[in-house]
């Protein structure tokens, strides 16, 4: 870890001086001042222009500042030891917040969303369904889906990686928590879905932020409407599932019988809940991954050569599966940096409680601590050449140790601490053997244009991504 450093920055509002913590347990912090906000707003104008911006600008004035969001006093983090405490003390001095109407509209009372007792039980009862053993038996389906994908592709052929991905990732979705034979609406699904995480994006940076739960807006309005064609496609797929008896391989499956410690089950309302939040962690997630992974390996040649060289060296002549993933570590890296320089999802926040510290030093119950994945996955001090995509350092050297020191904390593209994201193996193995067997076939020309992230309840392209698809095959491999 860093210890105490002291430097000097510029920006339209003058200079000032940051003061970075030290890394030493019970070191205290010193909290520097943010930019000035405006009556009754505070820093949300700013905030809501560029939140990804925002965040960065907050990062190099220290590793604590203080801010406001609304009339509301805050404090952004960006030392990976304070993003720990922070994540590893909720549910215990921290507090998760409200994340607002939107996302609760959307996620209802989830294991996400849910609190104290009530995420302890939800959490015992949904874990076991995505657990590495259950992982592996929907690693199949996987690959069957991006095999089925690759063979609809032509050499030549131009396609939107955006809407590409959002199909291919939203039926390993259906199959998988629905059951292969349980044919859910899955275009209906990602309309409404594309319509709440934009209304999500919109509500969390702007006035709605601020706005009492009763107050109607055309926005909150147009995610109910979403949120209700969500509603009666899992009731419609739930009811199937109760009515068909047999016993079936697929999430869903293991809700339903799923009991916890009283021996009674999820009710249907929970049921809904809990499908919708692995819906949105098993197809949303991995969609935005794989088009960032994608651009990315367009404007990188290296790296997609290396990548393609590992591809035909391990998997050789046949698709890959499960137990490739463990040797399949460049493809790995590719997927870790992605998340790193465009993490899914690009903000946490947590509410201080009493007995709450940072570094030592007490922080008053009732502020409001966040802290960004965007900021500090692109911090220089953690990561040489912090902009550039380079996943070799995330490889091991020949003392099987990371080519970089990167700390604890200073990646956490799905958290963690006790809330740690359950569908983080789901996610990562359904990224990594999606782009080995699209990869292995193809390299997807991205046009030249600059895709630009948009912060809605994931990271987002703001646009189409166009691109060709080049067979490799017709560079001499079929």
């Amino acid at each position: 870890m860093h210890g105490l450093a002291h430097r000097e920055s510029e920006s339209g509002e003058g200079t000032y001086v940051t003061t970075h913590a030290g890394a030493e347990a019970g070191s205290a912090i010193t909290i520097t001042e943010g930019p000035r906000g405006v009556p009754l707003l505070g820093n949300l104008p700013a905030f809501g222009k560029d939140p990804l911006a925002f965040f960065e600008r907050l990062r190099e004035r220290g590793d604590v500042v203080r801010w406001r969001f609304g009339p509301s006093p805050a404090l952004f983090i960006a030392h990976p030891e304070h993003i720990g405490e922070l994540l590893t003390e909720v549910e215990n001095t921290f507090d998760q917040p409200d994340l607002g109407i939107a996302i609760r509209t959307l996620l209802g009372n989830g294991v996400v969303v849910a609190k104290g007792r009530d995420w302890r039980r939800k959490r015992s009862l949904v874990q076991p369904s995505v657990r590495p053993k259950q992982v592996r038996s929907y690693a199949a389906t996987m690959a069957e889906c991006a095999v089925a994908l690759a063979d609809s592709w032509d050499d030549g052929r131009r396609i939107d990686i955006k809407k590409e991905m959002a199909a291919l990732t939203q039926l390993i979705a259906v199959r998988t928590i629905f059951g292969a034979d349980t044919a859910a609406d899955a275009e209906a699904i990602g309309r409404a879905m594309d319509v709440a995480q934009q209304e999500i994006g919109a509500e969390l940076s702007g006035i709605g932020a601020l706005l009492p739960d009763w107050i109607p807006t055309p926005g909150r309005a147009r995610i109910k409407r979403a949120t209700a064609v969500i509603d009666a496609e899992v009731a419609r797929v739930v009811s199937r599932h109760r009515d068909g008896g047999e016993d079936r391989p697929d999430l869903l499956s293991r809700l339903l019988t799923a009991r916890d410690e009283t021996g009674a089950h999820l009710s249907d309302r929970e049921i809904r809940d809990e499908t919708v939040t692995l819906y949105i962690g098993g197809h949303e997630t991995t969609s935005s991954t794989l088009v960032w992974a994608w651009y990315l390996l367009s404007r990188n040649e290296k790296v997609r050569r290396t990548l393609t060289e590992e591809l035909d060296r391990v998997l050789a002549d046949h698709e890959p599966g499960y137990d490739d993933y463990a040797s399949l570590t460049y493809t790995q890296a590719v997927v870790k940096e992605t998340l790193r320089l465009y993490p899914t999802i690009w903000l946490l926040t947590g509410i201080a409680k009493e007995g709450a510290t940072l570094g030592g030093t007490r922080i008053p119950p009732g502020t409001r601590v966040w802290s960004s994945q965007w900021a500090t996955h692109r911090d220089p001090r953690w990561y040489g050449d912090a902009d550039a995509f380079r996943p070799e350092r995330w490889l091991a050297d020949d003392d099987a140790e990371p080519a970089e020191k990167i700390p604890e904390y200073a990646w956490y593209p799905f958290g963690g601490g006790p809330r740690v994201c359950l569908g983080t193996r789901f996610a990562l193995v359904e990224a990594v053997l999606v782009l080995a067997v699209l990869a292995r076939r193809y390299d997807l020309d991205v046009e030249p244009e600059e895709i630009r992230p948009v912060p809605s309840l994931t990271l987002q392209p703001d646009r189409e991504v166009r691109a060709r698809v080049r067979a490799r095959g017709s560079e001499g491999r079929s």
